[in-house]
């Protein structure tokens, strides 16, 4: 079977009742856990973007406080969790500026951590990628927000 799509699956919504879109969004909901975070953040989350950053913040030190400091294996696997968690959030909101606020965020923990990135070339490559990723998002922003953040990402250099 191949997908609709979402063109199709638009003009199709478009012709239901309430009730019908209401039992397909739940049902939608039940199979996939990325549906229901997604649907969560669209429902609960959405009106206060900065209250959500400010969830997702906090969510990623705690993470960084459990990075368990063994060996750089366990390090590179416990950065690499917490990037899918933050590129997850990111894809929920679909705001450049949560991107670019999420991303920053990544990198001060990085640092402030102690992890030792330059042990590792894939800890190196991590790092610079997410500095990439925040000069893409920054480009998209106005140019009074990226002044406003400019100083913030002046400190993440390595």
């Amino acid at each position: 079977m191949k997908a609709a799509t979402v063109h199709d699956i638009k003009k199709e919504l478009e012709g239901l009742e309430p009730e019908s879109t209401q039992a397909l969004c739940l049902r939608l909901a039940r199979f996939k856990k990325d549906n229901k975070e997604l649907l969560t953040y669209l429902l609960f989350e959405a009106h206060d973007e900065a209250g959500y950053v400010e969830s997702v913040k906090r969510e990623i030190t705690e993470q960084f406080q459990e990075i368990p400091n063994l060996t750089v294996y366990y390090v590179k696997k416990s950065l690499r969790r917490i990037l899918r968690l933050v590129n997850k959030q990111i894809k929920y909101s679909g705001l450049p500026v949560t991107e670019l606020i999420l991303r920053i965020h990544f990198c001060q923990q990085v640092k402030a951590s102690a992890i030792p990135i330059d042990k590792s070339p894939v800890l190196v490559n991590l790092y610079q990628q997410q500095l990439k990723k925040i000069d893409q998002a920054l480009a998209k922003l106005p140019e009074d927000l990226q002044y406003d953040y400019q100083s913030e990402i002046e400190n993440l250099a390595i």
